[in-house]
């Protein structure tokens, strides 16, 4: 499995995606909890947000009720220079 940085991931087009999960409370399902849930993906396929909600489906107790998302690219293409230079602290 290769690990990247988070660097790496945004000069890829990876963004941050912020997601808001309502759920049925398991014990008492006419009450509704919310889950706030956020990781780097890409758009407009959000695989990783989809991989999350299959997980939660399968795995975890408590319907989903809705999921309520947003998306921001941290770097646009237009905005990443290479740029060298040393700054030296004495």
């Amino acid at each position: 499995m290769t690990t990247h940085t988070e660097m790496d991931l945004m000069l890829q087009g990876y963004g941050l995606t912020t997601a808001k999960v309502l759920y049925h409370y398991p014990d008492h399902p006419h009450l509704l909890q919310t889950y706030i849930w956020q990781d780097y993906d890409i758009a407009p396929r959000f695989p990783v947000l989809n991989r999350f909600i299959e997980f939660w489906r399968t795995k975890l107790e408590g319907p989903l009720h809705s999921v309520i998302y947003t998306h921001r690219r941290l770097i646009a293409p237009n905005e990443w220079r290479n740029v060298n230079g040393e700054y030296l602290v004495n």
